[in-house]
Formats: C-alpha cells, sequence, structure tokens
C-alpha cells in the first residue's frame, strides 16, 4: 500500500498542466485503449517514488522482463508484466485471473519460476504458492515516466483509501500504486481486479471480466468505481478502457468492443460484408475424395451455383407464366366467337320461324 507520507502537494501551475483540469482530459475515446493479454504479473520492488523512468531496467524487473520476451513462444497465454510497490516484500510476485502468490523471488530464481509456474503451469518447485482473495485496485503512480501520471496517481491512490476505508472495506480491498501501464495521456490510470463480482455479474447474465482498465479517473469518480464496479460489478462505461483477454481491431483501439454488461461501444463502424464473404465464414472444413479429389466446393463456388439456380428458375418462371397467360387469352377469345355463333344461330332460326307462322 501507498505511504501517504510520499504525497507530495501539487501547485497549481502542476495541477493546471498536468493534472485532472489539464486541456487534453476527455479528449479521447478509450474504448479499446488496452492492448489485449491474457494473464497479468505484478511484481512488488522498493517504492514507487524510488522507481526510474525505466524501472523494466532495474535489476529484478529487469530480469525477469528479458525472460518473459525470451520464452514468449513458450507461455501458452499472452503475459504481462507490471511493477508494483514492494518496499518489505520486494520479489513477490501476484499472478492475475489465477489469484496466485509466490513471495522473495529472487534474480537467481526467475528462470525455474518461469519455466515452472509460465511454460508449465505446475507449482514453483522453489517456492510456496499462496492464493488470495478481495479486489485489487493497481494505480499508475509512475511519475519519473511521465509527470501526469505522478500528479494523478497518488491523489487517487489517497482518495481511494480514504473511501475504503469510509465503507469498511480495508480488508477486502488493497491499493497499490503500480508502473506504467500504457496511455500516459489517460491519466488518472488504473487497473480494477474484483473477482467478488463474478457471481454478481453472472446473476444478471452478463459475462464475467476478472481485470478492467479505466482512464481519466478523478477523484469524484471514486466513489462510484468502488459502489458500482467493485461492489456491484457494473462497468463504468465512460472510462472504461478494456479488459484482459479482448483482442482490437487495430493497436490504436479502433473498431468494436463489447462491454461486460452488453453494450457495444463502437468506434469505427465497418463496412458491411458480402455475401461471398459471409458465407466463406459459414463454411467448414473440407472433405478430401478418393483418388485425392474433392469434394467440397468453394465458397464463391457456391454463391455461383445458387444465383444460376435462382436465374434459370426465375427464367423459367417468367416463361411458364407467359405461356399460361396466352393460352387463357387464347380460349376466352375462342370461347366467346363460339357463344356469339350460337346465339346468331338461335336467332337465324326464331326469325324463319316466326315468318312460317305468319305465312300459314
Amino acid at each position: 500500500m501507498a505511504d501517504p507520507s510520499n504525497f507530495s502537494t501539487v501547485s497549481a501551475e502542476d495541477e493546471a498542466k498536468y493534472g485532472f483540469t489539464r486541456e487534453e482530459m476527455y479528449s479521447s475515446n478509450l474504448a479499446g485503449t488496452v492492448n489485449p493479454y491474457d494473464r497479468h504479473l505484478f511484481l512488488r520492488h522498493r517504492s514507487y517514488t524510488d522507481w526510474a523512468s525505466r524501472v523494466e531496467e532495474d535489476s529484478l524487473p529487469k530480469l525477469f522482463s528479458s525472460t518473459l520476451k525470451s520464452r514468449k513462444n513458450d507461455i501458452p497465454v499472452k503475459t504481462l508484466l507490471t511493477v508494483i510497490e514492494g518496499e518489505q516484500s520486494d520479489g513477490d510476485v501476484l499472478i492475475f485471473p489465477e489469484m496466485i502468490k509466490y513471495k522473495g523471488l529472487t534474480e537467481g530464481d526467475v528462470d525455474g519460476f518461469v519455466e515452472d509456474v509460465l511454460v508449465n503451469g505446475k507449482p514453483w518447485a522453489s517456492g510456496v504458492q499462496e492464493t488470495f482473495t478481495g479486489s485489487y485496485v493497481f494505480v499508475c503512480a509512475h511519475g519519473n515516466r511521465d509527470k501526469r501520471c505522478g500528479v494523478c496517481g497518488p491523489i487517487l491512490i489517497e482518495k481511494l483509501n480514504e473511501e475504503i476505508a469510509l465503507r469498511g472495506l480495508k480488508d477486502q480491498v488493497f491499493v497499490n500504486a503500480c508502473s506504467h501501464i500504457g496511455g500516459h495521456k489517460y491519466a488518472g490510470n488504473l487497473i480494477i481486479f474484483s473477482p467478488d463480482s463474478r457471481e454478481k455479474l453472472r446473476a444478471t447474465g452478463n459475462i464475467y471480466i476478472p481485470v478492467s482498465s479505466y482512464g481519466y479517473v478523478t477523484p469524484g469518480d471514486v466513489p462510484e468505481l468502488l459502489d458500482q464496479h467493485i461492489a456491484n460489478g457494473k462497468i463504468i462505461e465512460r472510462l472504461w478502457r478494456g479488459q484482459m483477454g479482448v483482442s482490437t481491431e487495430s493497436g490504436d483501439g479502433t473498431g468494436e468492443q463489447k462491454l461486460p454488461n452488453g453494450t457495444e461501444v463502437k468506434k469505427n463502424e465497418k463496412p458491411e460484408e458480402s455475401t461471398v464473404q459471409k458465407t466463406r465464414e459459414n463454411v467448414g472444413g473440407c472433405c478430401q475424395g478418393a483418388n485425392g479429389s474433392s469434394c467440397c466446393m468453394t465458397a464463391s463456388s457456391e454463391v455461383s451455383e445458387t444465383k444460376k439456380t435462382e436465374e434459370t428458375t426465375e427464367a423459367h418462371g417468367k416463361k411458364g407464366l407467359c405461356g399460361l397467360t396466352s393460352w387463357v387469352g387464347s380460349w376466352e377469345q375462342r370461347d366467346v366467337l363460339t357463344a356469339a355463333a350460337v346465339v346468331g344461330a338461335v336467332a337465324t332460326v326464331a326469325v324463319a320461324y316466326s315468318y312460317y307462322r305468319r305465312s300459314g
């Protein structure tokens, strides 16, 4: 937990330039500004006020980071490493969403830890695996990396701890300062991991998302984050940057993401797919016939054949309809002529008979 004695008073000039009232606040759409990943490691390392600009290049974080990069093809899921304040617990590793912890990792332990835990998915042979509970909030306060995070982060940490205490949640919600998590311009930046929201989200029919990232967070947003996200599992849409396990169409966050509450956040409209594209997506795997011949059709040939069949059917239908109309027309014409001839013959007989009677 961040030490309140580390908080420094922010000058009016710094607040205007780097704080919550700076001009760039709320100038960008936030949804989709987090790169996709599946697991998050937090490494405890010293006090955040002592971190260099590139804390990942400092002793243990540097070795851990380089090992993850060299073994990334061996690690089954995309894993992100972030440094958090450590002080008396340097070397502890917290793993989300598994919610397991290992204590006292040293430089000599890194290779074995990565091999056992991250590559093979087994408990670390040289350490004791512990589980932990509660909700965790990680706030970027890495001031030596970016002044905006250095101004906004400590204020948010102080406000979070104040509101948590007022709600009697000090043993349930834990706040830590963390290093750079991307998107300095969105400061205040924070990540919330709240497993207690799992059943609440399921009860409402929504998807459980273990980790969500927020940006443009101000002290005034803290009560809502605690009361809505952590207490009720409700995402705060206007501040939501993304979540663990979700990919975006591009690194700049364009495309679509679906919020855990079911609302779609659209930033760029995609052109409507053609019939051929939709058909290709719905076609399953091909089968191989005898003698190497294929018994499956491509999507484009299926569409072509379908169109031909429809056109042929339509043509036959039109031809048949025209023929039927012509036949009916001809029948009606013959019928009329015949009836007229019959009427004429009857009239002639009647006139002749009448003349015969008068003559007699």
